[in-house]
């Protein structure tokens, strides 16, 4: 259980970091950065192999947010993890930066992907699977779709050659947080049930929520444990998870927000943090 408070304290800092990010231009990504934090706190607080004194070191699982966008929640779990100094955290999307608004493995350590138009991840996470294979390499990718996201037919191309293939080095995750850019992704697009669909299509496919550490762990083992097919992993999330001016709002996708609010959010953050801590 021990384990499990320090992945929701570092899941809260995460989300304290994101909002530090886009206090510089008051403005970001914010919903989805939140929503995914907590799956981000699993797989850089234990479950992936990684070096951050050598982001290149080539034994190390791939991670790609084929949800680019939400590249401040990467940049965040990074910068937990010691990937790059806490400085470069206020100068997210500004001017020089080396942490620009989408993920960037030109100017990013520990991005392996540049992502941002989506759809794409899922074919480069794949890319990157089907070449590790080849070159006997066990490094694991990991992959994080965005539910909206998988309106792209390139979504369901990926899929079909993963099972077609066998890839099981893959796993990845959808953040199911049922909302995307301009409204209710049932109102838009409506991708019925992600699990039974990506199981249809050949995938292990599991579903929790995923705001639940000890869950989305389980989930993960269970994937590792599977072979001979990709492993696909449907998070329930709340949008802006944790963020009080922005849980709960219709249009939180991406969101203009003031100093104050900012202050806020963050002063909620360490109060949820110190109540973690006593658990221990």
């Amino acid at each position: 259980m021990d384990k499990i408070r320090e992945l929701e304290i570092l899941a809260a800092r995460i989300r304290k970091t994101i909002l530090a990010e886009m206090a510089g231009t008051g403005m970001g990504h914010i919903g989805g950065s939140m929503s995914m934090a907590d799956v981000l706190a699993v797989l850089y607080g234990g479950v992936m192999r990684i070096n951050p004194a050598d982001p290149q070191w080539n034994e190390r699982d791939r991670m790609v947010v084929s949800k680019g966008h939400c590249g401040p929640a990467l940049y965040a779990a990074l910068a937990e993890r010691g990937f790059f100094p806490q400085s470069w955290i206020p100068t997210v999307n500004q001017p020089g930066t080396r942490l620009p608004s989408h993920c960037d493995k030109n100017r990013v350590p520990g991005v392996d992907m540049t992502t941002g138009s989506l759809g794409q991840g899922m074919s480069t996470a794949l890319g990157l699977a089907w070449g590790l294979r080849y070159q006997r390499n066990n490094a694991q990718v990991y992959l994080i779709l965005g539910d909206g996201e998988c309106d792209e037919g390139q979504v369901w191309e990926g899929a079909l050659f993963a099972s077609t293939q066998k890839l099981d080095n893959v796993i990845a995750f959808i953040d199911r947080n049922e909302k995307q850019l301009d409204g209710y992704t049932k109102d838009i697009c409506d991708v019925g049930d992600l699990r039974a669909k990506f199981a249809d299509f050949g995938w292990y496919a599991q579903e929790v929520d995923g705001h639940n550490m000890e869950a989305m762990c389980d989930a993960v083992e269970n994937a590792k444990a599977r072979t001979g097919q990709p492993s696909m992993i449907v998070l329930h999330t709340i949008k802006g998870k944790d963020c009080p001016f922005a849980e709960g709002v219709f249009y939180n996708h991406h969101m203009t927000m003031s100093a104050e609010q900012i202050e806020q959010a963050q002063q909620f953050l360490d109060q949820k943090i110190m109540r973690l801590q006593e658990e221990f």
